[in-house]
């Protein structure tokens, strides 16, 4: 019988962004108390299971909300430029809170194929970078499991892939809560179930800026 190895996709915590700006890949945004609250809800939520290896992307608010985690299982985070937020081009905007970004009609010269998309990095290259990074995590925990620390486009963009569906698609439609799980389970090299769970979602505020 194969091994089954399970990868977790955990999307980082609440952000503090009081001047509502999409920082994508900027440096120095932190999370927020509120934020810490979640890394640390995910922690004791997941602690307890056979985790024995943990990713990051090297963005601050990945990092810190994978610190509970290391600490708890005692292991060493492994950065990897892989799980990095996506490029976009409208990074350092202020775009207010939710889909403020979309309603800001000196954007809308950056949304003419939305197939691509033109404002930002093209899915098909988040897709083959998280699927890499994914392949490595999986080799590393086989037989076991293993935590991803990213963001909400380059999670929604395997899970999309993994489920058969698009890679463009709505942003107000993806199901990648702050602090969300994405659970990816595989029979051998076989990926056999994918799953969600929002372990801090009584916490979550609700809607967050895109390329966040």
């Amino acid at each position: 019988m194969a091994e089954t190895t399970v990868v977790h996709l955990l999307r980082h915590g609440e952000v503090h962004n009081p001047d509502g700006i999409l920082y994508g890949r900027l440096p120095g945004y932190h999370l927020s108390e509120t934020g810490q609250l979640m890394a640390e809800t995910v922690a004791k939520a997941v602690g307890g299971r056979d985790i024995v290896a943990l990713y990051s992307s090297p963005l601050e608010r990945a990092l810190e909300t994978a610190a509970p985690l290391a600490e708890k299982l005692g292991l060493e985070i492994q950065q990897d430029v892989r799980l990095i937020e996506a490029g976009n081009l409208l990074e350092g905007r202020r775009v207010g809170q939710g889909m403020g970004v979309f309603r800001d009609w000196r954007n809308y010269r950056y949304f003419w194929n939305p197939l691509r998309p033109s404002w930002g990095e093209p899915y098909p290259v988040i897709l083959q970078r998280m699927k890499s990074v994914i392949e490595d995590a999986r080799a590393a925990a086989r037989g076991h499991e293993a935590v991803l620390v990213s963001h909400q486009l380059p999670i929604w963009a395997i899970r999309s892939a993994a489920e058969g569906r698009r890679l463009w698609h709505d942003p107000r439609r993806r199901q990648c809560a702050l602090a969300s799980l994405t659970t990816l389970t595989f029979d051998g090299n076989r990926l056999v179930s994918v799953g969600y769970s929002e372990p801090a979602g009584s916490l979550d505020a609700g809607p967050s800026i895109p390329g966040a």
